[in-house]
């Protein structure tokens, strides 16, 4: 006797909890399967790369090492398929030679891919390397995100990249050992914010307003850990009322991050008035377990000499340039060797 087929009306209703908890566990299953095979795949890439230079090659790159090279892929990929062709391969010894240390790479092999790493490959200095590999393992970027950054010149905006190199190297050890962020790797100058879509001329109102517009975006310019608190913030000193364009909390530095909005070159005076918002803020606003609050002067123009006389630094104040149009290569060279300053 065939069985009777079962009517829509004999079925009994499936809870949406149950489906919804069991389509979350399948999900979050396959996510973890996936991650857990890039990270074999990664390593698997690293210990080939070192395999081959140190046996094979012997850091050296004549025409026989070429030749080993050629025929090692012509066998794994008839083996293994097409992640063995020759290019490949001679990424997996790059990889192993700019990576040496296996501790990092096991410590970034959780977050970053192997797309993540071929991005990272060819950049030539190992700090720059070592800065984006980090902020991409903290910051959780994806690879558009990290070729975006590149691309834009994050490292060189950073005033990391104007610290001699031992101190640089101190402040990437301490966020690669313990996840703790320094300000040098939050702030930037210049700021890129071509995304708010500003031409000829506008004023103040009109640059915050079209910051709040693209508020995401902003944020994401300033860097991951950024939260909105509030525009046009009241400070009263003395019955008299002052306002603060925006003010942020930044949570892995555990501090409020005032930003003021300038649309002519920095002035001595706009430090007396941004030191004057960081103190009612320490005074007011700072919560316990957080540091005292730290500004951004956000300006169209700033002397380079003139801010190192006054030792913002001191005061816990950055000044930066911001372009609303995204400029060519070269003038983002030079803005950047200004930005640096003299010698």
């Amino acid at each position: 006797m065939s069985e009777q087929p079962v009517k829509p009306s004999d079925m009994a209703a499936i809870p949406n909890q149950l489906l919804g908890d069991i389509r979350q566990m399948i999900e979050e299953t396959r996510t973890a399967v996936a991650a857990t095979v890039n990270a074999g795949l990664t390593m698997l890439y690293w210990r080939i790369g070192g395999r081959i230079n140190q046996e094979v090659l012997k850091g050296k790159r004549g025409d026989y090492g070429k030749q080993i090279l050629a025929n090692l892929s012509r066998e794994l990929t008839h083996e293994y398929g097409g992640s063995f062709a020759e290019k490949n391969i001679r990424r997996m010894v790059q990889f192993a030679e700019v990576f040496p240390d296996e501790r990092i790479v096991v410590s970034l092999i959780r977050e970053l891919s192997w797309t993540h790493f071929i991005a990272l490959i060819p950049l030539g200095d190992p700090l720059q390397r070592e800065f984006y590999s980090e902020m991409c393992r903290v910051e959780r970027w994806s690879v558009r995100t990290l070729r975006r950054k590149i691309a834009s010149r994050l490292y060189e905006r950073t005033a990391l990249s104007r610290k001699p190199a031992e101190l640089a190297k101190l402040e990437l050890r301490a966020l690669r050992e313990n996840d703790r962020m320094a300000p040098d790797l939050v702030f930037r100058d210049p700021y890129l914010l071509d995304f708010l879509g500003l031409k000829g001329v506008y004023q103040e109102k009109d640059l915050e307003a079209a910051i709040l517009r693209e508020l995401e975006a902003f944020i994401m310019e300033l860097g991951v850990g950024f939260t909105f608190v509030a525009r046009q913030k009241r400070i009263t000193v003395d019955h008299d009322d002052f306002y603060l364009d925006l003010l942020f909390f930044h949570r892995d530095l555990r501090r409020l991050v005032a930003v003021e909005l300038k649309l002519d070159k920095f002035r001595p005076d706009h430090k007396g008035q941004m030191e004057l918002y960081l103190r009612w803020l320490d005074r007011h606003e700072r919560k316990p377990g957080e540091d005292s609050p730290l500004g951004i002067i956000l300006c169209a123009g700033k002397n380079a000499e003139r801010i190192e006389l006054l030792e913002l630094g001191q005061s816990g104040i950055h000044v930066a340039e911001y372009l609303t149009v995204l400029p060519p290569k070269d003038v983002l060279k030079r803005k950047l060797h200004e930005a640096i300053g003299p010698d």
